[in-house]
C-alpha cells in the first residue's frame, strides 16, 4: 500500500488477488475495522481507502462469500499486496490466504448461483441477463428479443409468477401482472456488479413472491465505482445498443466522502425475432394436410370450428361433397399484425449522502419504456409501454435499514395479437355466415358433378357411384367412400388449390350477411388494423389500459445479543390496479385495492467452535383476502475445515393468489379467463360442464338424449399456494483449483394455483329440447389442485481456475414426480435434463506480446427436448437443442477501452449429428442454428455484435 497525505487524510491503495493463481478478484471487501470506511475492490483488483489516522491499521478482507480475514498493517515503507488462498498467514502482516468461493456462498443455507462483475463482463452472450442461464440449475427461455424469462426447478412460464427479481432491494414486478418482465425495467451491463440467483423455495427469507427462486441484482455503488463508463454495441437484425453510466463522490470540509450520486442511460433497438411457426396446433381439428386449412401455431383466427363445417362425417356427404371434409377461415399470421420492431429506454438517477461515516439516506428514481412482444395466454404487443420507480432508503449497512419504494406503469399502446385477428374477422361477418357461404359456393362450384380433371388434365377422371360399380372398382358403397378418401388423398395439391379458390371467393363477398374481408396489404386493412388496436376491449377493440401502482415499505435490523445473532423485520405491500375494465374486474367506478403485510424473524447460532451454524427463520404473511400464512425455515451448515461446507436445510415458500387470479376479467376470444376470490359457479344451475362431457353431448345423434352424459362441477374460491422442500448439498475446493457444488432437493405442493376450463350453459328451452339455450360460453377460472405435486432434482457443478482461466460444467435435473395427471397442474415446462460447458480468461497476454489485455469466453449449452404447455394456442413440443456462446475482447489501458467481439447462438453441434437432415446441408444447420424456446414463440438465430466500452476510474 502507498501512502499520501492530504489535508489530515491518508489515501491506501493496494490489490486483491488469488494467492493459488495471482488472479485479480473483483468486488472484493476492504474495511477499515471499527470505522464505516471501505472499499469494493474494481476490476483491476485494486481498491483505496481513505482515513484520517497514521498506522498501525485493521483491514477486514472478505469475497464474495467468504470468510472474513483481518490484517494488521503495521508497515507503509513498502506495497503491500493482499493475496487470498488457504486461511493461513503465509507474508507476515500483510499477507492472507482463503479460498476461491467465499464463506458466505459456501455456508448459505440455499442454492445460491452468483455472477460477479468478471463474469458480467466476460459473458460470451453479450448479455449478463441471457447468460444467466448458463448458471447451474437456471433455466431461460426468451419469448422474444425483448422478453427473456429466469426460473428454477421447474414450472416454467412465460409469465414467472413464481419467481422474485430485486434491483437493489427493489421489487422491479410488474404491478398489475405481478411478475417482472425480465430485465426490462432492469439494470444496465455496466452498473450491475453482481447478480445472485437463489434456487427453491425461499418466502422465509424474502417474501411472498420467492416461490421458486429469486433474482438479486445489485448494482455499483458510486462511493466504490465512481467515474464513466460507456458502451456502445452494434450487431445483426440492425441491433445498436448504447449505455452511459456517471458516478461522482464529493467530500466534505474535513476531507470526507459526504455525498454521491450516480446516473445511468440505456437504449437498445433491434428488429425482434419472427414468430412463423405454421405447425398445426395440439388443438387443431385437423392435420397440416388438411386441403381446407388447419389451425396454425402462428396464424389467430383459424380456430373457430363449429359443428355445421365438417362434411366428412358420414359416407353420403364424402360422396357427395368430395374434399370439402373439415375447413376453416384463413386467420392472420402474426406477422401480418405485429410491428417486430423492438427497443427499451432505461434511465435512472440515485443520490446517496452521508448523514455520519456509517449511516446513509439513498433516493433514486428510474425511469423506462419501450416496444417488445410478450407471450401469455395469447401473444401481445407490448407497445410503448412505460414504467417508473422511486425509491427511499436510510440504512446503517450490515445492521439495518428502512426501504420505501412506488412502482408505476403505463401499457401504453399495448395490444392483444390474438383479439386482433378475432376483430378483424368479425368486422367483415361471421364465422357461422363465413361457414355458410363457402358450403354454398363448394357446392355449387364444386359439388359432386364436377370433374377435377377439368381443371387439371393430369388428374385422373373422378369416379361417380355408378361409374366406379360398372367399373368394378368397388363393390359396396364402404368400398367406395375409401376410394373417394383415396382420391382426395392422392391429390392434395388440386383440393388445396379448390379451397384456397372458394376462400379468396368468400372473403370478396359483399352482401347482407359477409362484407369483404380485411386482407394485408391493403389500405382498408391498415385503416380497420389500427382502428381495432387503438380501442379497448371494453369498445370492441384489442388495447389495453393499464395504469396499476405498486406501493411497498420495509424494514429489518440485525444484532447480536450473547445466544447468536438474530434479524427481525416486516414489510406493507399496497397494490392499486387500475386497468378500465379491460383486465380486471374494475369497470366503471370500481376500484380494487390488495393489500398484504408479513413479519418474520431469525436467529443464527454458532456451535463446535464455529464450525456448524444453525439458523431458524419464521415469516408470516397476511393478504387481506386470506387467512394468515405462516412460513419456516431451518437450516444446519457444517465446515469441518475452511474449504469444505455440508449443509441440510428445510425451507418453504407461501405464494398469495395474483392480482389476476383474484380479480382477472379478461375475454380471450376462446374462452373469458375469470379470476375467484369470491368463488364461482356455486349454485347448482349455475355450474360448469366438463369440456369432456360436453364433447360426448354433442356427439350424440340425439341431444336429448345426450343431456345424461353432462357432467358439471363448482369452483371453489382461490387460495393460496404452499410449497416445502428439504435440500442437502456440499460445496469444496479441492487441490486448490477445483471447486464442487452438488445439491439435490425434493419438493411438496399444496393447494398448487392453476385453473379449470368448464362450460356455462342452459338447456331450459322448452321450443328446443336439447339444444343450448341462448348460446354457451367457455371459461377458464384460477383454482387450487387438490393433489399434492411433488419435483425432485440435482444439481452438479464442478470449476477449474487456473491463473487467469475457468473451465467450468454443471449439470441439472429436474423431474415433476407427481401431480402431471391433476387438470389443474400447470406444465412443468422444464428440461429434465441440462448442462453447460464454459471456459472463460481475463487478463491475459496478447498473443506475441507481454501485455495482459486479453479476454474470452465460451459457452456450450445443451437442453433436452419437453412439451412446454401454455394455452391451447401454444402448447406442444420443444425438441432438444444445443447452442454455442463466445467473444473475445482486447483492452487499451491508454485510451480506456475494451473492445468485445462475439456472438449467442454462434452455431449449434446437435445438427451435426442429425440423420433426418441431408449430410450436405448438416454443416450449414449448425452454423445457422434456428431454435425453439417457447413454443408459439419465434425460432431464435444467431446474434453476432461488436462492443466498444470506455472506462475511465475517477477514484484518487
Amino acid at each position: 500500500m502507498t501512502l499520501g497525505v492530504q489535508a489530515q487524510t491518508y489515501i491506501l491503495k493496494g490489490v486483491v488477488t488469488d494467492g493459488a493463481t495471482g488472479e485479480t478478484l473483483v468486488g472484493a471487501s476492504v474495511k477499515l475495522k471499527g470505522a464505516a470506511t471501505g472499499a469494493i475492490t474494481d476490476i483491476d483488483g485494486r481498491f483505496q481507502l481513505t482515513v484520517s489516522q497514521l498506522p498501525p491499521y485493521t483491514l477486514l478482507v472478505s469475497y464474495v462469500g467468504y470468510k472474513d480475514q483481518e490484517i494488521v498493517v503495521q508497515s507503509v515503507e513498502s506495497e503491500v499486496k493482499v493475496r487470498l488462498g488457504a486461511d493461513h498467514v503465509l507474508l507476515g502482516d500483510a499477507e492472507v490466504v482463503g479460498s476461491r468461493i467465499t464463506e458466505k456462498q459456501k455456508q448459505a443455507p440455499l442454492t445460491v448461483e452468483s455472477m460477479d462483475v468478471i463474469a458480467i463482463r466476460e459473458a460470451p452472450s453479450g448479455d449478463f441477463y441471457e447468460s444467466l442461464g448458463t448458471l447451474k440449475g437456471v433455466d431461460m427461455t426468451a419469448a422474444s428479443m425483448g422478453f427473456k424469462v429466469i426460473n428454477t426447478r421447474g414450472f416454467n412460464s412465460t409469465s414467472p409468477v413464481r419467481s422474485l427479481q430485486l434491483i437493489d432491494g427493489v421489487d422491479n414486478q410488474s404491478p398489475g401482472l405481478n411478475f417482472s418482465l425480465g430485465n426490462f425495467l432492469g439494470a444496465s451491463d455496466l452498473d450491475v456488479m453482481k447478480v445472485d440467483i437463489v434456487a427453491g423455495a425461499s418466502t422465509a427469507f424474502f417474501g411472498p413472491g420467492a416461490f421458486n427462486g429469486v433474482i438479486n441484482m445489485s448494482t455499483k455503488s458510486p462511493w466504490m465505482f465512481p467515474g464513466l463508463s460507456v458502451s456502445a454495441k452494434a450487431g445483426e437484425r440492425s441491433l445498436l445498443e448504447g449505455a452511459v453510466r456517471w458516478a461522482q463522490v464529493f467530500k466534505d470540509k474535513a476531507g470526507k466522502d459526504r455525498f454521491a450520486y450516480k446516473l445511468n442511460l440505456y437504449a437498445l433497438t433491434a428488429e425482434d425475432w419472427y414468430a412463423e411457426n405454421y405447425d398445426a396446433t395440439s388443438n387443431s381439428p385437423v392435420g397440416v394436410n388438411n386441403p381446407g386449412r388447419y389451425d396454425a401455431v402462428n396464424i389467430y383466427g383459424d380456430e373457430n370450428v363449429t359443428v355445421n363445417n365438417n362434411y366428412w362425417r358420414d359416407m353420403d356427404d364424402r360422396r357427395n361433397y368430395h374434399g370439402l371434409g373439415i375447413f376453416l377461415r384463413p386467420g392472420y399470421k402474426e406477422k401480418d399484425l405485429v410491428d417486430y420492431g423492438t427497443d427499451n429506454l432505461k434511465a435512472g438517477v440515485s443520490l446517496h449522502y452521508r448523514i455520519t461515516d456509517s449511516i446513509e439516506v439513498i433516493g433514486a428514481t428510474s425511469y423506462s419504456r419501450g416496444s417488445t412482444v410478450y407471450q401469455g395466454d395469447n401473444r401481445y404487443r407490448l407497445k410503448n409501454i412505460q414504467f417508473w420507480q422511486q425509491r427511499l432508503e436510510l440504512r446503517e449497512e450490515g445492521k439495518w435499514f428502512v426501504r420505501g419504494y412506488l412502482t408505476s406503469e403505463d401499457a401504453g399502446d399495448t395490444y392483444d395479437i390474438y383479439t386482433t385477428a378475432l376483430r378483424l374477422q368479425e368486422a367483415s361477418g361471421g364465422t357461422r355466415e363465413w361457414n355458410t357461404a363457402y358450403f354454398n359456393l363448394w357446392d355449387s362450384w364444386i359439388g359432386s358433378a364436377l370433374n377435377p380433371g377439368l381443371l387439371d388434365a393430369t388428374v385422373p377422371e373422378y369416379l361417380t357411384p355408378s361409374e366406379a360399380l360398372a367399373q368394378g372398382v368397388i363393390s359396396s358403397a364402404v368400398e367406395y367412400d375409401a376410394y373417394i378418401q383415396q382420391f382426395v388423398a392422392a391429390h392434395q395439391d388440386l383440393y388445396a388449390l379448390l379451397h384456397q379458390m372458394v376462400a379468396d371467393s368468400v372473403n370478396k363477398m359483399d352482401n347482407a350477411f359477409l362484407d369483404p374481408a380485411f386482407l394485408p396489404g391493403t389500405d382498408r386493412f391498415d385503416q380497420k388494423f389500427n382502428e381495432i388496436i387503438g380501442k379497448r376491449f371494453t369498445e370492441g377493440g384489442s388495447l389495453f389500459y393499464d395504469r396499476s401502482r405498486l406501493a411497498h415499505a420495509m424494514g429489518e435490523y440485525r444484532f447480536k445479543p450473547g445466544f447468536g445473532e438474530v434479524v427481525v423485520g416486516g414489510n406493507f405491500r399496497q397494490y392499486m390496479p387500475n386497468s378500465a375494465g379491460t383486465i380486471f374486474k374494475d369497470t366503471a367506478n370500481v376500484k380494487i385495492r390488495n393489500r398484504e403485510f408479513g413479519v418474520f424473524a431469525g436467529l443464527e447460532k454458532k456451535f463446535m467452535e464455529d464450525k456448524l451454524k444453525a439458523t431458524a427463520t419464521l415469516r408470516m404473511d397476511k393478504n387481506q383476502n386470506f387467512d394468515p400464512q405462516f412460513s419456516p425455515a431451518l437450516s444446519l451448515v457444517y465446515a469441518p475445515r475452511t474449504d469444505r461446507t455440508y449443509r441440510l436445510s428445510f425451507s418453504s415458500a407461501v405464494r398469495n393468489p395474483t392480482l389476476t387470479d383474484q380479480y382477472f376479467h379478461y375475454n380471450v376470444g376462446r374462452a373469458i379467463l375469470l379470476g375467484n376470490i369470491e368463488g364461482q359457479f356455486e349454485a347448482g344451475k349455475d355450474s360448469l360442464i366438463t369440456v369432456e362431457s360436453f364433447d360426448a353431448y354433442r356427439s350424440t345423434p340425439n341431444l336429448l338424449e345426450g343431456l345424461s352424459k353432462l357432467e358439471y362441477f363448482n369452483v371453489d374460491r382461490i387460495r393460496p399456494e404452499k410449497a416445502r422442500t428439504i435440500e442437502v448439498g456440499y460445496r469444496g475446493t479441492h487441490w486448490e483449483k477445483f471447486y464442487f457444488d452438488v445439491s439435490a432437493y425434493h419438493s411438496w405442493y399444496t393447494d398448487f394455483i392453476g385453473y379449470m376450463i368448464g362450460i356455462h350453459a342452459r338447456f331450459d328451452d322448452p321450443l328446443a329440447p336439447g339444444y343450448p339455450r341462448g348460446g354457451m360460453q367457455v371459461y377458464r377460472l384460477a383454482a387450487n389442485a387438490t393433489s399434492l405435486v411433488r419435483t425432485q432434482g440435482v444439481n452438479f457443478g464442478a470449476n477449474y481456475y487456473r491463473q487467469k482461466t475457468t473451465l467450468a460444467f454443471n449439470y441439472s435435473y429436474n423431474q415433476l414426480v407427481s401431480g402431471a395427471d391433476d387438470p389443474i397442474i400447470p406444465a412443468f415446462n422444464t428440461p429434465q435434463n441440462k448442462l453447460n460447458l464454459s471456459v472463460t480468461g481475463h487478463d491475459m497476454k496478447v498473443p506475441f506480446t507481454d501485455k495482459p489485455n486479453f479476454g474470452f469466453g465460451v459457452n456450450y449449452k445443451y437442453i433436452e427436448g419437453f412439451t412446454f404447455t401454455g394455452s391451447p394456442q401454444f402448447t406442444g413440443p420443444i425438441s432438444s437443442y444445443d447452442m454455442v456462446d463466445a467473444q473475445v475482447n482486447m483492452k487499451l489501458p491508454k485510451h480506456h477501452l475494451t473492445v468485445k467481439v462475439g456472438a449467442s447462438n454462434l452455431l449449434g453441434i446437435v445438427p451435426l449429428f442429425d440423420k433426418k437432415v441431408p449430410s450436405d446441408e448438416r454443416l450449414d444447420r449448425a452454423l445457422n442454428n434456428n431454435v425453439y424456446m417457447v413454443y408459439g414463440g419465434p425460432l431464435v438465430g444467431r446474434l453476432a455484435y461488436l462492443q466498444l466500452i470506455y472506462e475511465l476510474d475517477k477514484r484518487k
